[in-house]
């Protein structure tokens, strides 16, 4: 049993998404890749969202098959666990193309849970 509310935990992965996004802004490819500690900071937020998504409860999970769950999970796992195969082409691409997508999901996602709790 996780020590945090799920829903706290979702909010975990939004902030580390709005940090991403705002640690990455305006950024090249090459003007990341060459900032180890901007590289690192973000790899950082990436374990984070993957260890909060994989505290969701199977039951949210679910119902909400539209977040990519397991992805974000692997990811984490892939970072933490087999660092050197982690591809900033892959992250930077992730980052840009995949992040902003699950905002409105996740946005949802607490709302929709929040109205089932009444």
């Amino acid at each position: 049993m996780s020590s945090r509310r799920w829903q706290l935990r979702v909010e975990d992965i939004l902030q580390a998404i709005s940090a991403i996004q705002q640690r990455t802004n305006g950024l090249t490819f090459a003007a990341f890749q060459r900032n180890d500690m901007l590289v690192e900071s973000v790899l950082y937020k990436f374990i984070v969202i993957g260890e909060a998504s994989a505290n969701i409860p199977e039951g949210i999970q679910s119902r909400h098959p539209e977040v990519p769950w397991r992805l974000m999970s692997d990811m984490r796992n892939i970072i933490a666990h087999e660092y050197f195969r982690v591809n900033l082409t892959i992250v930077w691409g992730t980052l840009q193309n995949n992040l902003p997508l699950l905002i409105e999901p996740l946005q949802r996602l607490l709302a929709s849970e929040a109205d089932n709790e009444l």
